[in-house]
């Protein structure tokens, strides 16, 4: 501990953090590198310590794999009964929980976190059971294997040649509370596997020439080290930063190498991979980015990128810090991420700021503590240190000029009232104008106003005028103190005046980021997409750009062109770029005889596509800072581009799930409506030609077939209605008529079946011209009508009735059947959706009165009728006024 106080914002934050988990039960898992290596067993022998200290401890689900040794274990120890579920002819046990829920034990012990349950239950993994079992306040025991955490599924398929299929997130992992290694070696548990202690007969022999080579238990018992170790090392850090411990603890090698625009900052990198790969540890480097890099000549900034290139091409991690001290900077780095050393260049030179006030490297040596600090030699110049701004020499000499000019003019003002004021008022003066060169100009300028405005003082205010010579020694001290003041003054005005030019690129990063983010957030399309990031590109980086999207077979096509990308190399170029996912063309030492730069832009998932990037003329190349930005702006539209994707599969899968829910309900219910009529029709005709009826007997079974074939033709007909609604086909033709005509259109249409029906009709007069499709409404009507007819009693009333109201008609189908269950109600307008407690139908007629209901932009629903039935109603706007037809002759 070295005594400093705490963050303040991070103490707020680690104690939201403990209140938020203050009633969250403690997760401690066993982890294994490989089944047999007695994660279970670890696991109930902790629970048995427990138990003894007076824990209550419960078993909601342990496999002891029939292996005495563990079943021992469960003696004394409370089971909670598996959850018992048949599923396709096999008995799954699972683990019960809403018994575990209802026990609430101190300790519940469930085995096999990554195991998948059975369908139907809550979730769908385990580990979700543990995690509503911990927002529970109840404490977890459980095991895993190492081959089960999401991010290394790759590496292990890669390794022991098999997927595993039952993954566990990482974040599992990172929750928990408490890790326990369970680790033996590969000999150990090759032998128990031989024993049958970890498989029986058969499998175990199959085992030990697939998963079980030795080969791949070595390499999984580093993984699980690995992950252990990685685990605790952040651990580590977490308590470093509660205890606000600064100092390293150097437990792992990471190196931290500064580096600069020098031309052999590259031998300084490689020197550090060398070396990072001997200590087989962790290197970053890091460039300290002070107001003074904007000074930095364009062959400087170039260098540095290139630099930056190489270092991340050798797989270091690439930091790029702002400051106004460099070495401060990277020391408060190096504390941040625990770095065991720090490599910086050795100068070969001193320059005269390094002479007054120190060099980088032995401020850096100062402020180290008990970070190891490596110069190494090759490092003409210090990281950081202020380079020489790349100007012209007409521009240097303005800058100088501008300066004696503003001395001279202070002077002759002065002169002017140096009769009416103090001595030290005309100073004040000297100093403004010392102000005024320091804020146009550059920090040497600002030095020779300092220098001059006293020498002017002396030698035109101070007795004996003319002469640098002083009659009063005193003089002496003032000058000194007007030229230190001088200097401060000056040197503050030119470092704000380059923090602000550096604040305001920063503000716009920040701006550009934010309203690229922005727009993306907002676009749904990958060709928005393309539009808004090229847009941007090219006005922030005054660059053409050019967007390649990849068809199907990987092949690359133009979606966004600029006219350099028309050329068959370059777009050669590009799609060498898809295929390698590396950066390529100008500036890089990848195919560099390209026009323009070529970046790729990939996901987590896959490659997305490539942006090409040609800047203007006149227009410099892309330096690390404008790198950086570009590579963040990429990175975006690589996220809104995989997430349009992403959608769009979903999208796609969803219909495709849908178009088969669909096809198999067309199939069971046309199947058996077409199969019931086709065979009435098949039986009444074959008894008309084979057997000799009576002519009643005739006249029967031709009224049977024509009914039959009249329901047959109603069901192609709503078959080939739904399928012109679905694709579009279908146009509403609205005219303003009124609706009691297509309502009596419809009553006669259905005259016959109506027979026997009392029909009340409330329409009254008021009823306005209303704008609709009169053969498509008068469809509904008959749909709805024979839906009436079919489901309700014989005999009994239906009710027909119309209102107006607030632009709006509603129509009302009322019956006196059975009625429809209010759970049901919302579903029966969907496809092929029928009533459970009715039979018959092929579930299209409600979907085809809805369907021409929406498409006049009305709405359609069911109520519950009185006293008992159903009652639909739907609605139909009246959209503007209607035509006055009095006035037509």
């Amino acid at each position: 501990m070295n005594g400093q106080r705490p963050d303040p914002d991070a103490l707020l934050a680690r104690v939201h953090a403990e209140t938020a988990w203050e009633h969250r039960g403690h997760l401690k898992i066993f982890l294994g590198a490989a089944p047999g290596v007695g994660k279970t067993y670890a696991m109930l022998k902790a629970a048995q310590a427990k138990r003894a200290e007076g824990v209550d401890v419960v078993a909601g689900y342990i496999e002891a794999h029939r292996r005495p040794e563990t079943e021992a274990q469960l003696l004394g120890l409370e089971v909670l009964p598996p959850l018992v579920i048949e599923y396709r002819g096999a008995t799954l046990r699972e683990l019960d929980l809403e018994a575990a829920l209802a026990r609430a034990p101190g300790l519940l012990l469930v085995d096999e976190l990554a195991h998948t349950n059975a369908p139907g239950l809550r979730h769908t993994k385990r580990w979700q059971d543990i995690e509503e079992l911990l927002q529970a306040g109840i404490n977890i025991y459980t095991t895993v294997n190492v081959q089960h955490l999401e991010s290394l599924n790759d590496l292990v398929a890669q390794i022991t040649g098999v997927v595993v299929r039952e993954t566990v997130p990482d974040s599992v992992l990172d929750r928990a509370d408490e890790v326990e290694l369970i680790d033996i070696p590969p000999d150990n548990l090759l032998q128990r596997l031989r024993e049958g202690k970890v498989y029986g007969g058969q499998q175990a022999e199959q085992a030990v020439h697939n998963f079980f080579r030795k080969g791949n238990l070595i390499a999984l018992r580093e993984l699980a080290l690995r992950s252990t170790a990685e685990r605790v090392d952040a651990q580590m850090d977490d308590y470093r930063r509660h205890n606000a411990i600064t100092d390293p603890w150097p437990v792992t090698e990471r190196i931290l190498v500064c580096v600069s625009p020098s031309p052999t900052a590259s031998r300084l990198v490689r020197a550090t991979r060398r070396m990072a790969k001997r200590l087989r540890a962790e290197w970053v480097v890091a460039y300290v980015e002070t107001p003074a890099y904007l000074k930095l000549p364009e062959k400087d900034r170039q260098r540095l990128t290139q630099t930056l290139r190489l270092a991340k091409q050798l797989g270091a991690e690439i930091a790029t810090l702002t400051g106004e001290n460099v070495s401060e900077a990277i020391v408060n780095y190096a504390h941040s991420r625990n770095a065991s050393k720090i490599v910086i260049g050795k100068p070969l030179k001193r320059s005269w700021r390094d002479i007054l006030w120190g060099s980088v490297v032995d401020d850096l040596v100062r402020r180290s503590g008990l970070i190891d600090i490596y110069v190494i030699s090759g490092d003409f110049e210090s990281p950081g240190a202020a380079p020489v701004r790349a100007v012209t020499p007409a521009q240097n000499q303005g800058e100088y000029l501008w300066s004696v000019g503003v001395v001279a003019l202070v002077t002759v003002i002065a002169h002017v009232i140096g009769r009416q004021v103090e001595l030290a008022n005309l100073i004040m003066f000297y100093l403004l104008g010392i102000v005024a060169v320091a804020a146009k100009g550059n920090q040497g300028p600002a030095i020779l106003a300092s220098v001059l405005s006293v020498l002017a003082f002396d030698f035109f205010f101070v007795p004996p005028y003319l002469t640098f010579a002083v009659n009063d020694i005193q003089y002496v001290l003032t000058f000194g103190v007007m030229l230190v003041v001088a200097l401060v003054i000056s040197s503050l005005t030119v470092r704000t005046r380059e923090q602000a030019v550096a604040a305001r690129q920063r503000e716009r990063r920040t701006a550009t980021l934010y309203a690229l983010s922005r727009e993306l957030a907002r676009t749904q399309d990958l060709t928005s997409i393309v539009q808004a990031v090229s847009r941007h590109i090219s006005e922030v980086f005054e660059s053409q750009v050019a967007v390649f999207l990849p068809d199907p077979q990987g092949k690359l096509g133009l979606s966004l062109a600029a006219p350099f990308a028309q050329d068959p190399k370059e777009q050669g170029v590009a799609q060498w770029v898809y295929d390698h996912r590396q950066l390529a063309g100008a500036g890089t030492d990848t195919l560099p005889g390209a026009k323009a730069v070529y970046f790729p832009l990939t996901a987590a998932q896959k490659n997305l596509g490539v942006l090409g990037l040609l800047p203007g003329l006149g227009q410099p190349a892309l330096t690390n800072e404008k790198l950086q930005l570009l590579e963040t702006l990429l990175n975006q539209t690589a996220l809104a581009m995989e997430r349009v994707i992403l959608a769009e599969e979903a999208q796609q899968a969803g219909l495709q799930v849908e178009t088969e829910r669909l096809r198999n309900a067309l199939l069971s219910s046309v199947s058996h409506d077409l199969r019931t009529p086709l065979t009435v029709i098949s039986g009444a005709t074959s008894s008309l030609l084979t057997e000799n009826l009576d002519r009643a007997t005739q006249q029967e079974l031709t009224r049977t077939v024509a009914q039959e074939a009249q329901r047959l033709n109603q069901l192609v007909r709503n078959l080939l209605d739904m399928t012109r609604l679905e694709s579009g086909a279908v146009v509403v033709y609205k005219e303003w008529q009124p609706l009691e005509e297509v309502i009596g259109s419809a009553l006669h249409r259905l005259a016959e079946p109506l027979q026997g029906r009392p029909v009340t009709l409330d329409l009254p007069e008021s009823l306005p011209l209303i704008p609709l499709d009169a053969v498509l409404i008068e469809q509904v009507m008959i749909n709805l009508l024979e839906n009436a007819l079919n489901y309700t009693p014989v005999g009994s009333p239906l009710t027909v009735r119309a209102w107006a109201k607030d632009h709006t008609v509603t129509v009302e189908i009322g019956d006196q059947g059975p009625g429809i269950p209010a759970l049901e109600r919302e579903h029966i307008f969907e496809k092929f959706y029928r009533v459970q407690t009715i039979r018959g139908g092929s579930g299209l007629g409600l979907t085809i009165c809805r369907g021409i209901i929406e498409a006049h932009g009305g709405k359609i629903w069911v109520e519950a009728n009185t006293p008992k039935g159903a009652s639909f109603r739907f609605t139909l706007p009246i959209e503007g006024p209607a035509p006055d037809f009095g006035a037509v002759k």
